[in-house]
């Protein structure tokens, strides 16, 4: 089964890692018997993912993303191992999908000639009226 991230990407379920383990803090007797905290494990290098994105996950200042490439995502908020599964899942695929995104590039522009002389105007009204502030000699 394949994860879609947009509609030309998509990753394999082979493609990343999950295991379970226990959730951490209070949560009473079940909480030391169940595995429902998941550890999901992908590694960047190795995945069918463009190059591009590759470069742009590997150079970003993620700290769950570890020094060999692999991005490690702990899913332990619901109560059940498989919520925490989607979770897991979900926010890789969030986590991916950021860096497709590219900044428009800018267009430089000039300001109006109206807007220049409006600019001008009220910079001059504005000296006058501080130059009527001032104290008068006599």
């Amino acid at each position: 089964m394949a994860v879609f991230i947009t509609h030309k990407i998509s990753i394999e379920e082979s493609e990343f890692n999950l295991s379970a383990t226990r959730s951490q803090g209070a949560g009473g007797q079940h909480v030391n018997k169940v595995a429902t905290a998941i550890y999901l494990r992908f590694d960047i290098n190795q995945s069918s993912l463009p190059d591009k994105i590759k470069e742009k996950l590997l150079n970003s200042n993620d700290s769950r993303i570890t020094s060999d490439g692999v991005l490690i995502i702990r899913a332990q908020s619901h109560r059940t191992q498989e919520q925490n599964k989607r979770d897991a899942i979900k926010r890789l695929a969030d986590v991916i999908k950021e860096s497709t995104y590219e900044k428009p590039i800018r267009k430089p522009t000039k300001p109006s000639r109206s807007s220049q002389r409006k600019r001008m105007d009220s910079k001059t009204k504005s000296g006058q009226q501080k130059q009527l502030r001032k104290k008068i000699d006599i």
